[in-house]
C-alpha cells in the first residue's frame, strides 16, 4: 500500500505543477473557504492553499510605488501580497471611478507570479475616514460623524449613516464588478478585506438622535440568539437592559458590522469572493473580558465581539487579528480566541520585527489558512514600535527565511492543516520547553542548545550558543502518517517519542529534503549518528526534515 505522504502528495500534486491558463478544470473554482469538523481551508485552483502573505505599507497603493514593492515580494518569498485599494482613489469624483492602479496591480501580480488580497480602505481604516473622498470627508450634513454625549461631533464617520453606506455600497459593489471583469477567469485576486481595523477610540459608540434611538430599540433577534450576556440581565429588550455595562460597546459593534456586512454582501453578490475583517486587538489576557473603558477600540471585531459580526455579518467569512503584542502569552491567547469552528484562523497583520518571525511556525501549525507580515516593500519608512526600526533587506530576512521552507510545500501544508495534522509552537519568553501532543506520538521543544550533546553537561554549561537569549526558535510539525511527519523549524531542538514515554522507540529515518514543483519529495541527505544522538536540531537556517519513527520490544 503506498504511503500516507504519496496518496496526500498525489492529490495536490496537480494544482502545485500545472500553471492556471492551462488547468481549465481547477479554474473553474473560484476561491472559496471550505470547512469541515470544525477546521477550515482556503481553496485555491480546486485545493487548499496556503497564503504566505506580505502586506505592503499604507501608501504603497500607487503604479509607481509598486517598484519598490515587487523587489520585497520576491525577496521573503511571498505568494500573496495584500495591498489596499482606497475609496478616494478610485472615486475621487462622486459618480466617477477610475480602477487604473486596480488594472496595474493585477497585472504586475501576475508577471511576478504572486497572488492577491485587496484591502478596502472605505469608510474606515484604523476607525478614521482618511481614506474616504473629499467630497464624503467634509460634508457632514450628508455623511454624518459620531456624536459624543456632550453633542460635540467625533472624528468618526457614524455607522447608522445610511447615505455614507450607500455611497461606500456603491463605490465597493463597483470594485468587484471590475474585479470581475478582468480577473474572473485568471483569479488572481483571492480575497478581500472590507474596511481596516473598524471602531472608535475615546468614545464608546454613537450617541446621535438616529443611534440612540436605535440603542433603545430592542436588541435583534440574530444577536441575542449567538450572544449572551457577560453578566446575565434581561432575556429580551433593549441593549442596556440585555446587555447592562456591556450594552454600549456591543450595539457599537452591532452597529459596525451591520454597516460592513450589507457592504460586503452588495459586493459578493457581484462577485463572489471571499471577505474577511480585520481588527485591532484588546488585551486577551484580561479575563473576563471588563467593559470597554477607553482601552481599546470600541465597535471593533474583538475576540469578545465576533458573535455579534457573525450574526450581524453574515457575508463576512473570517474575524482575523492583526498582532503586534510582542508577548508570547498574549500571542498563545489571542491565536485560541481567534481559532474557532465557525472562524477560520488568519493573520491579516503581523510586525515586522524579528522576534515576531518565530511566530509564523506556531501560527501555520495551528491551522491557520495564512499569514502576513506588514510593511513589506522597501518604501522608507518604518513603523516602529509596531515592526522593525528599519526596512530593507535585513529586517526581512527572518521572514524570508521561514517562507522559503515552507513555499514549496504550501499546497501539501494547507492539505495537512485542513485535515488537523499540523502543530506549531514558537520559542516562548522565558525559552521554556514546549511540548506537542499527536496520535499516538509527543514531541518535546527545546530552545537554546548547542547541536551537540546536552545541556546539562558541563562543557555546554560554559558557553551558551549565541542564539540562546534571542527569541527565535520555532518549530512547525506535520504528522502525514500513522508513525511518520514533516519537520520544518530553526534554533530548536525536537524529540519524538510514544505518547506513554516508553523510550522504546527509535529513528527508523530521518531525511532533510525539499519539495519540488510536482509535489515530489527529494531527499537531499540522511541523518544518522551525532545528527540525531542528540535529538532533532534545527539552526539558523530552517530546514525541512521527513522523519519515520519506530517501536520496539
Amino acid at each position: 500500500m503506498p504511503n500516507l505522504l504519496s496518496r496526500r502528495l498525489a492529490q495536490v500534486a496537480l494544482a502545485v505543477a500545472l500553471p492556471l491558463a492551462a488547468t481549465a478544470t481547477l479554474a473553474a473554482d473560484m476561491p472559496r473557504l471550505a470547512q469541515r469538523d470544525g477546521r477550515h481551508a482556503l481553496i485555491v485552483d480546486g485545493a487548499p492553499f496556503t497564503i504566505l502573505g506580505a502586506q505592503v505599507h499604507n501608501s504603497s497603493n500607487y503604479p509607481e510605488a509598486l517598484k519598490k514593492v515587487w523587489p520585497a515580494i520576491a525577496y521573503i518569498h511571498a505568494n500573496t501580497v495584500e495591498v489596499p485599494v482606497a475609496w478616494e482613489q478610485i472615486e475621487p469624483v462622486e459618480g466617477r471611478f477610475d480602477f487604473s492602479f486596480v488594472d496595474t496591480l493585477v497585472k504586475q501580480a501576475r508577471e511576478n507570479k504572486v497572488r492577491v488580497v485587496l484591502l478596502w480602505f472605505g469608510t474606515w481604516k484604523n476607525t478614521s475616514p482618511q481614506y474616504t473622498p473629499a467630497w464624503v470627508k467634509f460634508d457632514n450634513r450628508r455623511f454624518p460623524r459620531m456624536v459624543e454625549p456632550d453633542g460635540k461631533n467625533s472624528y468618526c464617520l457614524s455607522p447608522l449613516g445610511e447615505e455614507t453606506l450607500k455611497a461606500d455600497r456603491r463605490a465597493f459593489t463597483a470594485l468587484m464588478a471590475h474585479l470581475k471583469k478582468i480577473d474572473e477567469n485568471e483569479r488572481t485576486v483571492l480575497m478581500v478585506q472590507v474596511e481596516n481595523e473598524v471602531g472608535t477610540f475615546g468614545l464608546v459608540r454613537d450617541f446621535g438622535k438616529t443611534a440612540q434611538a436605535a440603542f433603545e430599540a430592542d436588541v435583534p433577534a440574530a444577536v441575542l440568539a449567538r450572544k449572551k450576556a457577560p453578566v446575565p440581565g434581561a432575556a429580551k429588550g433593549n441593549w442596556r437592559a440585555v446587555y447592562g455595562d456591556y450594552a454600549d460597546e456591543y450595539f457599537h459593534a452591532w452597529a459596525k458590522a451591520r454597516y460592513i456586512g450589507e457592504i460586503a454582501k452588495a459586493g459578493r453578490a457581484v462577485y463572489d469572493l471571499p471577505m474577511y475583517v480585520n481588527n485591532a486587538l484588546r488585551d486577551p489576557l484580561e479575563q473576563p473580558p471588563k467593559p470597554w473603558n477607553k482601552n481599546f477600540a470600541s465597535g471593533g471585531p474583538t475576540y469578545d465581539v465576533i458573535d455579534i459580526y457573525k450574526a450581524a455579518a453574515p457575508a463576512i467569512d473570517i474575524v482575523g487579528p492583526d498582532i503586534y503584542n510582542p508577548e508570547s502569552a498574549k500571542l498563545n491567547a489571542n491565536l485560541a480566541k481567534f481559532k474557532r469552528p465557525d472562524n477560520a484562523l488568519f493573520v491579516p497583520e503581523i510586525g515586522n520585527a524579528e522576534l515576531y518571525a518565530r511566530y509564523l511556525y506556531q501560527i501555520l501549525g495551528s491551522g491557520s489558512i495564512g499569514v502576513s507580515p506588514f510593511g513589506i516593500d522597501y518604501f522608507d519608512y518604518a513603523n516602529y514600535p509596531l515592526g522593525a526600526k528599519t526596512n530593507d533587506k535585513a529586517t526581512l530576512e527572518p521572514f524570508a527565511k521561514i517562507f522559503a521552507a515552507f513555499r514549496p510545500m504550501q499546497r501539501q501544508w494547507a492539505q495537512w492543516a485542513f485535515e488537523g495534522h499540523t502543530h506549531g509552537v514558537s520559542e516562548p519568553d522565558d525559552h521554556a520547553d514546549q511540548f506537542v501532543t499527536m496520535k499516538g506520538w509527543k514531541a518535546h521543544v527545546t530552545f537554546g542548545q548547542w547541536q551537540f550533546g546536552e545541556r546539562e553537561w558541563p562543557g555546554n554549561q560554559k558557553e551558551a550558543p549565541a542564539h540562546a537569549a534571542k527569541l527565535v526558535g520555532g518549530v512547525s510539525i506535520a504528522q502525514i502518517g500513522d508513525d511518520e511527519f514533516l519537520l520544518v523549524g530553526q534554533q530548536a531542538r525536537v524529540r519524538i517519542d510514544d505518547v506513554e514515554g516508553s523510550g522504546r522507540t527509535l529513528i527508523e529515518y530521518a531525511e532533510e529534503g525539499h519539495f519540488d514543483t510536482s509535489g515530489k519529495w527529494v531527499m537531499e541527505r540522511r541523518w544518522n549518528g551525532d545528527q540525531v544522538d542528540w535529538g532533532l536540531n534545527f539552526v539558523a537556517n530552517p530546514r525541512v526534515l521527513k522523519v519515520k519513527m519506530g517501536r520496539y520490544k
